[in-house]
């Protein structure tokens, strides 16, 4: 019989670890792959008129200025909506709901949503936010559309984050005579921030990628907004994201400006990471000293 520091080890076990290697060279080789072809075809379309301008006839140039600014139109007034309305959900559904039917059925609706497919949701808010409500083809058409799309994402990562905290965090709070709502606000909710933190900025990233809904909502405008008031009204002005007008260069076989917003959406989602990374472990309580 072998002993456990003399363990024959069998020829299946090396073929697992051959293939489990391998499943994992492949994967960095395909993201290699991926970036690095977009950034060698982008690269040489990337300049500071690209990053600056907007597209003209009159002057003959074509940038992105505009499509920048609507992104980061749509990311904020989405996450100013679906934040709070996301992390309140999940803290009813964990912390006051009683287990039950109802509980259940919200759950399996949350997960169903996060599933319909985003042209759906394009078709929705076309017709309900641009036709009914009669906000048209907007940036707030593509906003609250968008917002329906990441709340069940919101949800879902918040609910886990708050099953993370141990119980006797609870418990103990309650028995030395703090309420529940300070209870949550003081402990619960800074104890799963680092999961709270990463759900939002997922949807983040959901966002600035998504391009079926926003076509069908969003319209694809590309100019600044004007000064003063204007900023307030751009909202109920056609904005076209990155994803948008990446989507219109390639049905006009622009494939060099193509390509130029693609390595710009790769470095943002990249970037995306990055700051997830960063702040789920500034914001975790366990490595506070």
């Amino acid at each position: 019989m072998n002993s456990i520091t003399k363990k024959k080890t069998r020829v299946s076990d090396y073929l697992l670890y051959v293939l489990i290697y391998a499943s994992a060279a492949i994967s960095i080789l395909l993201l290699v792959g991926i970036v690095g072809y977009v950034f060698v075809r982008g690269i040489g379309n990337i300049n500071w008129q690209f990053l600056t301008t907007v597209p003209s006839t009159i002057k003959g140039t074509f940038g992105i200025a505009g499509n920048i600014v609507n992104t980061l139109y749509i990311v904020i007034i989405t996450l100013l909506i679906a934040t709070p309305i996301g992390v309140g959900s999940a803290v009813y559904l964990n912390e006051y709901a009683k287990p039950g039917k109802v509980v259940t059925i919200i759950e399996f609706t949350t997960e169903v949503l996060s599933g319909i497919p985003s042209i759906i949701f394009g078709l929705f808010g076309m017709v309900f936010f641009g036709t009914t409500c009669g906000f048209g083809y907007s940036i707030l058409t593509g906003a609250f559309t968008l917002t329906i799309m990441v709340l069940p994402l919101i949800t879902r990562n918040t609910q886990e984050a708050l099953k993370t905290v141990p119980e006797t965090y609870r418990s103990g709070a309650l028995g030395m005579g703090a309420t529940k709502w300070y209870m949550i606000r003081t402990i619960l909710l800074p104890s799963a921030m680092p999961g709270i933190i990463t759900g939002i900025i997922l949807a983040v990233g959901r966002i600035v990628g998504e391009s079926a809904a926003l076509l069908f909502t969003a319209g694809s405008g590309y100019l600044l907004p004007k000064a003063g008031a204007g900023i307030f009204k751009k909202i109920l002005e056609s904005g076209g994201t990155l994803t948008i007008q990446l989507y219109l260069c390639m049905s006009k076989a622009q494939y060099g400006e193509a390509f130029g917003i693609a390595l710009v959406l790769l470095v943002i989602v990249l970037g995306i990471n990055m700051l997830t990374k960063y702040l789920s472990t500034k914001f975790d309580v366990s490595n506070r000293p």
